[in-house]
């Protein structure tokens, strides 16, 4: 219970100090609007720089995926809609509507 005591002046007689700076420079407003507009500049170098490290598919290449995932997409289709079929036809037959 003294502990407490202690715990909770020590803690009390900290809060009455004024609080100092810590050291840390306060920023200007415009310095902060610098430091914003370098940081997207930044962010716009890094990435072309990133961009040109891509390596980027060929016009054949580009073709034949395009044509493998329409051929996919349309078997995809079918399939739905024959177990469509099936499975209406079926609930129809149970339901005998």
């Amino acid at each position: 219970m003294a502990d407490n005591k202690a715990a909770t002046a020590a803690a009390q007689t900290q809060s009455d100090k004024p609080k100092k700076n810590d050291g840390k420079k306060k920023v200007s407003f415009f310095d902060k609007v610098k430091n914003f507009f370098k940081g997207i500049g930044k962010y716009f170098k890094d990435t072309k720089s990133e961009l040109k490290k891509v390596v980027w598919p060929s016009k054949n290449d580009v073709k034949t995926n395009t044509i493998t995932v329409i051929v996919v997409v349309l078997v995809a289709a079918v399939v739905l809609i024959l177990l469509d079929l099936i499975f209406g036809g079926a609930i129809h037959l149970l339901i005998g509507a």
